[in-house]
């Protein structure tokens, strides 16, 4: 269900119509009753935009008001980055820590990549063993620890209207929150390595 949202004029009507009645309270369009009553209508107009934007920030999915408050409580934002973030890649950050339910199977991972706004792959390696076909790299008994994220050098992450405020770059096109991501919520046992072309 959508939320109300009303304008100056509704608000001037409603104020209007609530004012007492007799001869010094006039109702005219062009008295300076009306005039009065008009310039408090804006006024509440914000303040009920506001209520409602706060409404929808009490869910971390695009967080306008609350984002500092949300990116308190889920420990960010993180000190991995060379340049700031934009507003869309720090509601990104929150809305996937969030609703991350944890996992370590290569989907879950790639899902979350994508979540953050990153499309990548996972090769996984094994130790050489008998049988391999010949020209198979040979690996150790350590590379079964190991996992590389496959991806674009740079992911290009473009400001988006409505969303980017005064401030923000017009485009980014940095992995640092890829990175810190995935290195954050990587099982402990593992290493990863990241190969970008």
């Amino acid at each position: 269900m959508p939320l109300p949202s009303y304008s100056a004029d509704d608000f001037k009507s409603v104020l209007q119509a609530r004012l007492p009645r007799g001869r010094a309270w006039p109702r005219d369009a062009d008295s300076v009753m009306a005039q009065v009553v008009g310039a408090y209508a804006p006024t509440n107009q914000r303040v009920c935009a506001r209520a409602a934007q706060l409404l929808q920030d009490a869910f971390p999915v695009a967080p306008v008001e609350l984002l500092p408050e949300w990116e308190q409580t889920l420990g960010l934002p993180d000190p991995y980055t060379t340049q700031e973030p934009s507003t869309a890649q720090r509601q990104a950050q929150v809305a996937t820590r969030f609703a991350a339910t944890g996992g370590q199977s290569i989907d879950y991972i790639i899902n979350y990549a994508a979540k953050l706004g990153y499309t990548i792959t996972i090769t996984q390696f094994a130790p050489m063993r008998a049988g391999q076909p010949c020209g198979q790299p040979v690996y150790g008994q350590d590379w079964i620890y190991a996992w590389q994220i496959n991806g674009p050098t740079y992911t290009v992450v473009p400001a988006k209207a409505g969303v980017a405020v005064c401030g923000d770059p017009l485009a980014s096109w940095t992995n640092d929150i890829l990175q810190y991501e995935l290195k954050r919520i990587a099982p402990a046992h593992t290493q990863i390595l990241f190969v970008y072309n």
